[in-house]
């Protein structure tokens, strides 16, 4: 892939949370929001895949990378964040949501921010037949986190959050990523808040009036892409995808393309 040339800037929250993004690409804005253990590294191969047809801001969620962060925590005041991404961006711009960052970017919307298009990926709701499987477990990663606890605040939302078998999580404790993923344990508070209890907010995603489209990867489990079909049938008039990938991704040069055509035509 092509090298893109990134520049990086701040935008300023409605609470004076100071947000940083990096931007790179040309074109109409997208705005990409990433979800549990991402910062604006993690999108930047999506970035340059989407840069030859978008002006593409990936971002520092507050609390993590470049990001302030300012207490008390609510969902509330990551949607004013996006909004100060989508003001630097040019006032208006096309947002991309990965897994709770797809759920936020959704609510974002719903909301009324200046979004143009919407882009959903794996929405982490539980439905149908998983309906009642998860309980909210953001006040015990928060007691953990408090606790100076960050491996097990890690473990934790791996084992209940994402299904993740604790013998695996065990062995994920000796590999080099797991200090950067402890040093991101405090935004997991964030995440679960964001998710709640896994209910999908029917009412709240039937207020999204802009072109959406929900996207699944083959390689995921059945709950996450029966979730991905639920959010596609609640936003009126969206579009369902499902693509050849691996467990909650699909590669950036197989993603990028099919980003284009559901939102630009």
């Amino acid at each position: 892939m092509t090298q893109t040339s990134s520049t990086v800037g701040t935008a300023r929250s409605a609470d004076g949370t100071t947000i940083a993004y990096e931007r790179s690409g040309e074109g109409p804005a997208i705005v990409l929001v990433g979800g549990a253990f991402n910062d604006r590294s993690t999108t930047r191969e999506l970035a340059a895949a989407l840069a030859a047809d978008f002006t593409v801001l990936g971002y520092d969620r507050r609390g993590r990378g470049d990001s302030g962060d300012t207490t008390p925590y609510a969902v509330e005041r990551e949607i004013e964040d996006l909004a100060a991404v989508i003001e630097a961006a040019g006032g208006t711009a096309y947002v991309y949501g990965l897994s709770s960052g797809a759920i936020l970017a959704a609510l974002a919307t719903a909301a009324g921010l200046p979004v143009t298009g919407l882009a959903l990926f794996e929405p982490p709701f539980q439905v149908g037949a998983y309906a009642g499987s998860r309980t909210a477990i953001a006040p015990k990663l928060a007691e953990l986190v408090a606790a100076g606890r960050r491996g097990d605040a890690v473990e934790c939302f791996l084992i209940e959050a994402v299904g993740v078998p604790a013998d695996e999580v065990r062995g994920m404790r000796e590999q080099p990523m797991w200090p950067w993923m402890e040093m991101l344990a405090p935004t997991l508070v964030y995440d679960c808040t964001v998710t709640g209890d896994g209910t999908l907010p029917a009412e709240r995603l039937a207020a999204i009036t802009v072109s959406t489209v929900v996207v699944d990867s083959t390689g995921s489990p059945d709950w996450l892409r029966a979730a991905a079909r639920a959010a596609a049938e609640a936003v009126p008039g969206a579009r369902h995808l499902s693509l050849e990938g691996g467990f909650h991704e699909v590669p950036a040069d197989r993603l990028a393309p099919q980003l284009r055509r559901a939102l630009l035509g």
